[in-house]
């Protein structure tokens, strides 16, 4: 890329599904709404075991009055003092597991029943300093949990919800935890939230901070901008902000994530939960081979499906990364060869036709979606404890190669059923164990 991709220089995609602000909302009726959302009553702690001066902030507060909460939201609670003597007492009265997150700054966790409840002392002599503290001033508001009392919200993250605006608290907090820098890429793509320009131009003053950052912490808020509609245009503006380049991004990858979107899946034929398997995955492979998720931290498994998908883009992909149409190249690959890429991709083939032509994805998506599918989903018509008992076989490698070649046949329709595979294998170790003859005839 030649410089930075700018908020204002992304395509003006439509929103997809923007749930609704807090639009025109005094705080006191903010507060009211969020009360009415947050549904106390099913928490797994009653207000009432905590206490007076507990206060709940971060995402519930700003998911709640954006109308977006989880069924069992994670819970950010804030309290004057001992938070870990709290969180322990809690797991004892009403159930659960106390998870001592940081003892020096007095943060845990309680997990119980499917939720989860952080408690951490207050940093500063008030609430209000403590909001001051926090990352972006969407997130710098909270919900006192006492009897009556109003939404605190010192630094104008309310007007940001209303503006849908993500907004910095102050350069110097971004850089108190440069993931902050990422996490508000993350979070203006999630929410299809406008970046502010001050705080974009901060996000690429510091980039070369996030490189400081633990590789899985880093990863961990990738996939979550990977998995939001609009993650690819996130995913953009990091690499054009020079955030993930540290990290072992391709450099050349911006056209391609730009044609991973929503529409586009929509285009091939994906079903809204193949949608949410293969964008994501496509999106980090786009972006990342198995060297660099190494370097993230990555699990195995992710580095391998991410290395094969970008294989066989490279393979397949005539031009342009991303663009193009396949036929030519998927034509000329041999039947052996075709069967790799079916086999090494039986779980990613969504992802890797994302770019392609929408009828020819839709045709392979058809027959990906047969699970009978010879070719799509290959095996042998019969497995090696059937050719040992049938044929007398040892297990050796002659008993691997039988199975290869049986899927191969099979996959391409020249063998049915057990008989005719039986049949097959007789054929093909009469004709190795005499002179001149390759193999079993195949018309």
């Amino acid at each position: 890329m030649t410089g930075p991709v700018t908020p204002d220089q992304l395509p003006p995609d439509p929103p997809l599904g923007r749930p609704a602000g807090p639009l025109a909302l005094t705080p006191a009726a903010a507060t009211e709404l969020l009360w009415q959302r947050l549904r106390t009553d099913r928490w797994p702690v009653p207000r009432a075991a905590l206490p007076a001066d507990a206060a709940l902030v971060g995402g519930a507060v700003r998911d709640g009055l954006l109308d977006r909460l989880a069924e069992q939201p994670d819970l950010d609670l804030v309290v004057s003092t001992d938070a870990i003597g709290l969180c322990q007492r809690l797991a004892k009265e009403h159930g659960g597991c106390a998870v001592v997150l940081d003892p020096q700054r007095d943060i845990a966790r309680l997990v119980v029943r499917g939720w989860s409840l952080d408690l951490a002392r207050r940093c500063g002599g008030s609430l209000a300093a403590d909001l001051a503290r926090r990352d972006y001033r969407i997130n710098a508001i909270a919900l006192p949990l006492g009897p009556g009392e109003p939404l605190v919200d010192p630094l104008g993250g309310l007007a940001d919800l209303q503006t849908r605006q993500l907004v910095a608290v102050d350069e110097a907090n971004l850089l108190d935890d440069p993931l902050r820098l990422l996490r508000g890429i993350r979070l203006a793509a999630q929410l299809d939230f406008s970046l502010e320009a001050g705080t974009w131009a901060w996000i690429q003053r510091h980039h070369q901070r996030l490189a400081s950052v633990a590789g899985e912490r880093v990863l961990a808020e990738l996939v979550k901008l990977a998995e939001a509609p609009r993650g690819h245009q996130g995913l953009q503006q990091a690499l054009g902000a020079g955030l993930l380049q540290p990290w072992g991004a391709d450099t050349q990858a911006a056209a391609a994530l730009g044609r991973l979107s929503p529409e586009q899946a929509q285009t091939c034929g994906l079903t809204p939960h193949e949608q949410h398997q293969a964008l994501p995955l496509a999106r980090l492979a786009r972006l990342f081979d198995a060297h660099a998720l190494g370097g993230l931290r990555a699990s195995r498994k992710l580095q391998q499906r991410c290395q094969r998908l970008r294989q066989w883009w490279q393979r397949l992909e005539p031009g342009v990364p991303g663009s193009g149409d396949p036929g030519a190249a998927i034509a000329a690959l041999t039947e052996p060869e075709r069967l790799a890429l079916q086999r090494q991709l039986e779980d990613e083939l969504p992802a890797l036709l994302l770019a392609w032509p929408g009828p020819l994805a839709q045709l392979w998506l058809g027959r990906w979606r047969n699970p009978s599918d010879p070719l799509f989903h290959p095996k042998p018509p019969l497995d090696g404890r059937s050719l040992q008992t049938e044929l007398g076989l040892a297990p050796s490698r002659r008993l691997g190669e039988l199975l290869d070649q049986l899927t191969l046949e099979r996959a391409f329709g020249r063998i049915g059923d057990r008989e005719q595979a039986l049949l097959w294998c007789r054929q093909a170790l009469r004709q190795a164990n005499t002179p001149g003859e390759k193999g079993p005839r195949r018309d």
